[in-house]
């Protein structure tokens, strides 16, 4: 099963490299958005089965966008990454709908497919 991920995050080339390091673990990219509204519209055309979503965007931080996104139907799975380690408790970014944090510079070694792969009904 292909999994489906829109990349969200202000820095292209944060971008750029966590897509092709997606990409190596055999997920498909199937947008990129540099801030919230952007990223809600992409989840709104594309359905992906997972957000790779940085904690802060220019227009609201990514658990904002986590909440809001709580509200769709077929809501992704949702990775929350940033360099800032010290924000939110798991209890806080389980409410939000947030599946799990992951320091950007730990991206390389987490298991981006096992985090992404959709739940079993």
């Amino acid at each position: 099963m292909c999994i489906n991920i829109v990349v969200v995050d202000d820095d292209p080339g944060f971008r750029r490299i966590a897509a092709t390091l997606l990409v190596a673990r055999g997920l498909r990219v199937v947008a990129e958005s540099e801030d919230g509204a952007s990223a809600l519209a992409a989840v709104r055309a594309h359905r992906p089965h997972g957000l790779l979503l940085d904690l802060h965007l220019p227009d609201l931080d990514g658990v904002s966008l986590a909440r809001q996104l709580t509200e769709e139907e077929d809501r992704p799975r949702i990775v929350l990454t940033s360099t800032d380690k010290s924000f939110w408790s798991q209890e806080e970014l389980g409410r939000a709908g947030i599946e799990c944090f992951v320091a950007k510079d730990k991206l390389f070694d987490a298991d981006l497919r096992g985090l992404f792969a959709p739940s079993a009904p």
